[in-house]
């Protein structure tokens, strides 16, 4: 592993860290706003049933381009112009969301909304960058702490606002929040301008290289993409099963359901400081049976809220743990692309979610919630068989997923 020498020795202010957690947290909730929402928001465009999840699909998927084709642009042009941009052009896509007059306007606004909204990922690796060797998991990990607040916040936060100023609200309302956030980072953000000077092509091209070529990026990555398409599929059906009856949720009660989950954001930093600590695969081994125990609860959802509550519990703490575990993990490859690095890793995992997601609506449909949640164990169980006995297929002795420091 390569330590970044150009990385400062006191790392980034407490503010500065804040900023980016705030930023990143406003950013990538853009992502998940839709989720308790696709119901009303299918029946005021009129799109059937059996493909309103493709919605949060559209969001995911446009994730993963954006992951793709602007993130690596990171380890090549000026860091803050770039965010500023990218951050600008969430703004926009968002109010043409908000604003979208029919099924087509609405899906391409959202994939934007999701390709710019990747300007989170270019926030992390400037945080990484900032932060020292010794302290980076730390850094990391409140930053990530925020982008996960974000995401988590933003299912009982949209659903509260869409019972006020309704769906499309939400999506200005959440455009005008990125204004505010644009304008401090303006003043804060600092520049960085990397020293590697290669074309655009050659900048994509790489990421297919990367993910062939860096074992701990490419097992990190399926690891992790397994764990969110899981998460994809809880939190896109969990709020359709629960409007239906018996239970016949309205957005309020979905709203309240959805907090259960906020309890995951704890997960980051104590799973960035336990890396830290050399407790890697420990700690990627308890995240992933977390995801599994929670779908095994989840199997009991239509007739007991309570097991739904503690099974969202379970599953967003193991997967925000996985997830900074892994970031934490990859970082330490080498500091000239992390951009790329990062970018190949949330793109992989992103697939996974838009996977789960594009899977929640058929599942319902033709197996039921049982057949959901089934097939929802089914991919953190396939990533913590892969993590348990997968390690030994590499090379003796070599454990290159995980800390070099033993547990």
């Amino acid at each position: 592993m390569t330590n970044d020498p150009a990385a400062p020795h006191e790392g980034p202010s407490l503010g500065l860290t804040a900023f980016f957690a705030l930023a990143c947290g406003a950013l990538a909730a853009n992502l998940y706003y839709a989720q308790p929402l696709v119901a009303p928001i299918a029946q005021s465009i009129g799109l059937d049933v059996s493909i309103e999840s493709a919605i949060v699909t559209a969001a995911q998927v446009g994730y993963g381009l954006g992951l793709a084709a602007l993130v690596p642009l990171g380890d090549v042009l000026e860091n803050r112009r770039l965010i500023l941009s990218t951050m600008a052009a969430t703004i926009l896509s968002l109010v043409g969301f908000a604003m979208a007059p029919n099924a087509a306007t609405l899906f391409a606004m959202m994939l934007i909304v999701g390709l710019t909204s990747c300007a989170a990922q270019m926030l992390v690796p400037l945080a990484a960058h900032l932060a020292p060797p010794a302290a980076r998991g730390r850094v990391v990990g409140n930053v990530m702490s925020g982008l996960l607040g974000g995401i988590l916040l933003a299912r009982p936060l949209s659903s509260f606002l869409s019972v006020q100023i309704g769906w499309r609200g939400v999506f200005l309302a959440s455009a005008g929040l990125l204004l505010v956030v644009l304008a401090s980072a303006v003043l804060l953000l600092p520049k960085r301008k990397p020293a590697a000077a290669h074309s655009y092509g050659e900048l994509v091209a790489s990421l297919g290289r990367l993910f062939l070529s860096e074992p701990v990026l490419r097992r990190r990555a399926l690891y992790h993409a397994a764990m969110f398409a899981a998460f994809s599929l809880f939190w896109t059906g969990a709020p359709l099963i629960l409007m239906r009856p018996p239970h016949e949720f309205t957005q309020t009660g979905i709203a309240f359901f959805a907090l259960s989950g906020v309890l995951g954001v704890f997960a980051a930093p104590v799973a960035g400081r336990l890396a830290d600590r050399g407790h890697s695969r420990r700690g990627t081994l308890t995240a992933m049976s977390c995801v599994v125990a929670g779908f095994a609860l989840a199997l009991a959802g239509p007739h007991s809220v309570a097991a739904l509550v503690v099974a969202g519990i379970l599953v967003d703490l193991g997967v925000q743990a996985n997830l900074v575990i892994g970031q934490r993990e990859i970082f330490q490859l080498d500091p000239t692309i992390r951009n790329r690095l990062n970018a190949v890793y949330m793109a992989t995992f992103f697939a996974g979610g838009a996977l789960g997601s594009a899977l929640t609506s058929p599942a319902l449909a033709h197996f039921g919630w049982t057949g959901l949640c089934l097939l929802g164990l089914g991919f953190p169980a396939v990533a913590l068989l892969c993590a348990l006995f997968g390690e030994g297929t590499v090379g003796a002795g070599r454990r290159e997923a995980f800390s070099s420091r033993p547990d």
